[in-house]
């Protein structure tokens, strides 16, 4: 069963990502599977602005910014023992997970 399976994480906190792969790539290395990453992706920007005020003062305005923070894993020569570890897995809830094989 020696497959290539692929994790993609996503987050809008940065420690968050990192300790959840931190804990696959451990959880990984202990079933005996070949690793590669965590790959850090470019982290995605999204700047709101807003007037401060809704009526007078258009040059008064706030920007918010909102990051989103993505990790790739990348695991090779799996076996069934890994793929129970990594359901077995208790990640964060604020981390999305995104696994194709």
């Amino acid at each position: 069963m020696s497959q290539k399976i692929r994790i993609k994480l996503k987050s809008y906190d940065y420690s968050l990502v990192d300790r959840s792969s931190e804990k696959i790539v451990k959880t990984v290395k202990a079933t005996g599977a070949a690793v590669s990453g965590p790959i850090p992706l470019p982290t995605h920007k999204r700047i709101f602005t807003v007037n401060r005020s809704t009526f007078v003062n258009k040059k008064a305005r706030e920007q918010f910014e909102l990051s989103s923070y993505k990790r790739l894993i990348d695991i090779y020569s799996s076996t069934s023992k890994t793929v129970d570890a990594l359901m077995k897995l208790e990640l964060p809830s604020g981390v999305e997970v995104e696994i194709k094989v």
